[in-house]
């Protein structure tokens, strides 16, 4: 299994950056895993901006030359891992702007002409490693589940991503957060997913 691990935060002293490091090691003591990739969007620079105009049309984005190491990372993926936080009840504009620019019609999904387009990226799973600072059933009970639709329907499935796991941390700025059992569930999943 190829797996490609996008980190969106910029805080490399973070919590989140505390789960990355669960995730490479989890990884790397798991023989079902062949390589890693990892694509810290900060660190990289990413420009999460979209910029149409006569020169750059959105119709041409999944042929954008910009771009190109980039998609050649998702088709090389069979599991892409994504892990960030939670503010304001979904994920930063940072991880927005790249989603907004790499899942394009032409590489991520075809238009058929019908309600629901060709996914283009079937046979791929996610995970998605959240935390926020709000209690966990906070997105559940206040927020009728936004995130996890955000990128399960809204996303992923739109784009043939059946297989989509959640690790959705809340009460992480808590002293009762239980952040290293958290961290040794990321950790433990890794190793023997």
């Amino acid at each position: 299994m190829n797996l490609l691990v996008i980190y969106t935060h910029p805080n490399h002293q973070s919590l989140s950056y505390a789960f990355l490091q669960e995730v490479l090691r989890g990884s790397r003591e798991n023989s079902g895993i062949k390589q890693i990739q990892v694509l810290d969007l900060y660190e990289e620079g990413f420009d999460p901006r979209l910029v149409f105009n006569e020169h750059k049309r959105r119709r041409d984005m999944h042929q954008d030359p910009e771009l190109e190491r980039y998609r050649e990372q998702l088709r090389w993926a069979d599991r892409i891992v994504l892990v960030y936080p939670i503010w304001w009840g979904r994920p930063p504009a940072m991880l927005l702007g790249y989603i907004d620019r790499m899942f394009a019609s032409g590489f991520a999904y075809r238009d058929k002409g019908g309600l629901l387009p060709e996914g283009l990226l079937k046979g791929k799973s996610v995970v998605c490693i959240s935390s926020m600072k709000g209690p966990g059933g906070y997105p559940l009970l206040w927020l009728h589940n936004a995130h996890k639709v955000l990128m399960r329907k809204a996303l992923f499935n739109f784009v043939g991503i059946r297989k989509v796991k959640f690790f959705e941390f809340g009460s992480m700025e808590s002293n009762k957060g239980r952040q290293k059992e958290k961290l040794e569930k990321v950790y433990q999943y890794f190793r023997k997913v």
